[in-house]
Order: structure tokens, then sequence, then C-alpha cells
């Protein structure tokens, strides 16, 4: 098991590159599995869970490619389909359950396990579900497995209604949809960018979809989907953490292909914190204005809200802000892991259930910390950037899960960090 060592007080300087967004890349890929014709993603990020992802679609009978070392993922899904994805791919990776929909829709039949990923909450498959057996199609739960049937001549267009905007949810019978019968109209959904980038990706297969990046979405199911080309979106959770990391630490940083559109309500936060954000030619530049920073509060909530994947993150710059922050976390439960290990490093930090306040101390101190989740792990990175020496953050493979090279980009900046193996 590795950990990752970061020599805090040093200002940053250079540029980061941002990488295609991961939450994007694993719902465009179950998109193959609607078409026998090839689909190609361009601007792919290099993470464990695009692996995970590329193994399970394998095992359901798609060809996956991965070129230009690994950010173009060629993928056909010409041949047999397996319909059947197995507890010991799906158990890695949430996003696993993206592949209901699609084998639903083209096969008429699925059985896949209940999905693993981060240890952040609950995050029930009802909605899923529920909007599926709306199309007419038949699920049921045995041993740990969804057993899912379409009807008679396939799933059938309806009006779906979901409780709260489920990003995952809005996923899934989005792609169901393009192969149904009918006009499906799903109401409450979700409004990400990885929304919107989903549904230009299905667009350019030739499915008919109109109201993406609203709360209400049509979709018009036809005969049959076509082979595509399509780039991923920027990773607006990258950018967000890469943006904290000169407000923590001091210095300029510039972000390759970051807008301001992808994460505009935590870019507001930023501004009230003392953060200078300027858009160039090339993405964004970021820098403190002046001084020591001020205490912002901060709800997270569904897009265009404040993201839930950049609060953990966001503590870390708060614990060194003058006066007291407020953090509610609305979207997950038990997400608040993070922050016993910032306390180690001398932060001042009481959780209340879904709230945490944090009031600011004049500097963080190095040591050794444990990460508990994907998000939570490069919050003490943050940590460590601002803190008085070494800083040690263990059990860092959560991070191979959704940031690339990270010690290479926080480097690159002039960041003292490096990753050892554990002995």
């Amino acid at each position: 098991m590795d950990s990752i060592i970061v020599n805090g007080g040093k200002e940053l300087s250079g540029v980061i590159p941002i990488a295609g967004a991961k939450n994007a890349c694993l719902t465009l890929m179950p998109a193959t599995l609607l078409s026998e014709e090839p689909l190609t993603l361009t601007n792919a990020p290099r993470l464990s869970d695009i692996k995970t992802m590329t193994q399970l679609l394998e095992s359901l009978g798609a060809e996956v490619t991965s070129m230009q070392d690994g950010q173009v993922q060629a993928m056909s899904c010409h041949g047999a389909i397996n319909h059947v994805a197995e507890y010991d791919i799906v158990r890695k990776m949430r996003a696993s359950n993206l592949v209901l929909g699609p084998l639903l829709a083209r096969e008429g039949q699925a059985v896949v396990s209940l999905p693993g990923g981060c240890a952040i909450g609950a995050r029930p498959m009802d909605i899923h579900t529920n909007g599926l057996e709306a199309m007419g199609a038949t699920i049921e739960l045995k041993d740990g497995y969804l057993h899912a049937k379409a009807p008679m001549g396939g799933l059938k267009g309806a009006v779906i209604d979901f409780p709260f905007a489920s990003v995952g949810a809005t996923e899934n019978i989005m792609m169901a949809a393009t192969l149904a019968k009918g006009t499906t109209v799903i109401n409450n959904a979700a409004r990400e960018p990885e929304i919107v980038d989903l549904a230009d990706c299905l667009r350019k297969m030739g499915a008919q979809i109109e109201g993406d990046g609203s709360p209400s979405i049509t979709i018009q199911g036809v005969d049959r989907l076509h082979g595509a080309t399509h780039p991923v979106v920027t990773d607006r959770i990258e950018l967000g953490t890469y943006m904290l990391a000169p407000a923590i630490a001091g210095g300029e940083v510039e972000l390759l292909g970051g807008r301001i559109n992808l994460i505009e309500a935590f870019c507001e936060k930023l501004d009230a914190a003392g953060i200078s954000v300027t858009e160039t030619e090339r993405g964004l530049k970021v820098a403190r204005k002046n001084g020591r920073l001020s205490a912002v509060d901060v709800v997270t909530e569904p897009f265009p809200g404040f993201p839930t994947d950049l609060q953990a993150q966001m503590m870390a710059l708060l614990c060194t802000a003058d006066g007291t922050s407020v953090l509610e976390e609305k979207i997950f439960e038990n997400r608040f892991m993070h922050a016993p290990e910032l306390i180690r490093m001398g932060a001042n930090i009481e959780v209340n259930g879904g709230t945490a306040t944090v009031h600011g101390v004049n500097r963080l101190k190095g040591a050794p910390v444990m990460a508990t989740d994907l998000r939570a792990s490069v919050s003490l990175i943050l940590a460590g950037l601002a803190a008085e020496g070494e800083t040690r953050v263990s059990r860092v493979y959560h991070l191979d899960r959704g940031y690339e090279q990270v010690v290479r980009k926080f480097s690159g900046v002039g960041a003292q960090i490096e990753r050892i193996k554990d002995e």
C-alpha cells in the first residue's frame, strides 16, 4: 500500500492540465452497449475506475481498446452480449450500475450486482429501478443481484417523476429511453454537465434528446443507434481541487481547460473567501487576492449548486481562514470522515450530523493521517501543502480512482510531494 508525503509551506506557480471528467467517462462508456457500431471517446482520464469499467464492459462482450496512453477509449459491442454484470467487478465501483439501463434496452434483460464504491453513505438503487419499472420492466432483487426484464417488444416510453435529482438515475433512464418505444419524459432530472455531455454523445449516436441541462428531459425512442466519436468534458471536480492548491499554499496557478461555467457556485465561494479566479485563453488562473482568507459558509447541493465532491477540499481551505465557517452536507450522509484527520493536523472542527463547523486557525501542522475516501484523500494533501513540516497520507489507493498523475501535477507547480511504498 502506498502513502504520499507532503512538505508544506511552498508557494505554487505554473500550469496544471485538467483531465477529462471521470464521472462523465464512466457514464459514456456504457453507452457503447446501445449500439453494434464503434463508440470512441477522446480526452479520457487515465484512472483505475476507467480500467474497472473496461473490465466490466469486456465481461459483457464489448471490445475495448485503450490508445494514446489511455486518453482514447475505442469500444465496440457488435457481438454476442452477456447480460450478467458480476459482483467481483461491480463491487469496486458505484458507476457499474450504469450498465443496467443499456442492457435492458438492447437485450431486454439484465442481471446486475448491487454496486460498490466509496463508503460515503447510502445511495439506493430504488430511483433507478422505479424509473425502469415505469417503462414496463419487471425487476426483482435476489441474492444481491437486480434481475431485470423488459416487456415483450421492449421498453416503453413513460413520464417519470424523480423524488430528487439523481445523477445516476437520470443517466440510466436516459440511456434506456433512447431505444424505448415512444416518448420518455424525466421530470426533476439532474442538470450536471456530465448529463449534458452524455446527451451530446447520445445525439451523435442518433438519439433524439431535448432539455438536457434543465429539470425536464424528453427522449424520443429510436430503433437503433450508430457509432460516434466524442470528447469527454473537462473534469470539474479535478478542476476545483487544483484551483484550491494556490488558494491554500499561496502563489498563482493556471488550470488548462478550466471553465467557470462548470463550477460557478464554487467560484462564487472562492471569491467570497478572498481568492481571485480569472479566465484566460487556455483556462482559469487562480491566486489569493491578498492577506489571510475569509471564512465562508457552504451548503452542498445538486448542480448548479456547490458540489458535494468539493466539500472535503473546501473544508481543508477553510481550516486556516479568518473566522468561523459552517459546511452543510445535504447530498450524502457520513461524508465528514476527513474531519478527524484534519483535526490531527491542528484544525478546529466540530461535526454535528450533517453540519461541520470550522473555526479557522493560524496554521496547520504536518501529521500522519489516513485517507477514508477519494475526495478525503486529496483534501488531506491540500491541507499538507499549507501545513508546517511533513504530512504523511496513508491509504491513498482511493486517489487512483479519481485523480490521474496527482503527484506529477502538484510537483509540477512547485509542491514538495512524493509517493512512496509502505514497508
